[in-house]
């Protein structure tokens, strides 16, 4: 269950987005919870392909500053982003990020994607180097 509590929710939004992309926040406070913050962060800023490209180039960085770049998987980060797009979209009055995933608990399932993606298409090399369609059902 450590994995979906978001392990820098004593941070302000500015200041884990800073401490992300400067690469400070200590690995094991990077959970999927905070995944999902940071994606809210960005679509707050930007639309979804520009957010989508920040959250790529920043997660990428961390990656490799923590030397753990071959786990960068692109089709799970992208995948997610338009998940969390579509909540968003859904509740843009959410102001404050706990708001907006008491509104959308599933996000905080880092099995959600199974229900748009078999484990063998996600486990191809090209959708961990590159973006593959969903092979059960559309994203949204």
């Amino acid at each position: 269950m450590d994995s979906v509590r978001p392990g820098a929710a004593h941070l302000n939004d500015e200041a884990f987005m800073e401490a992300f992309e400067t690469c400070r926040l200590p690995t094991a406070q990077f959970r999927h919870a905070d995944h999902v913050r940071l994606a809210w962060i960005y679509l707050r800023q930007s639309d979804l392909q520009a957010a989508t490209e920040r959250m790529e180039q920043a997660i990428l960085r961390f990656a490799e500053h923590n030397g753990v770049l071959t786990k960068y998987h692109r089709t799970i980060t992208v995948a997610w982003m338009r998940l969390v797009a579509a909540a968003r979209n859904a509740t843009p009055h959410a102001a404050r990020f706990e708001e907006f995933l008491a509104l959308h608990p599933e996000l905080l399932d880092v099995k959600n994607l199974s229900h748009y993606y078999t484990s063998v298409r996600l486990a191809a090399a090209e959708s961990r180097a590159g973006w593959l369609e969903p092979d059960i059902r559309d994203l949204p």
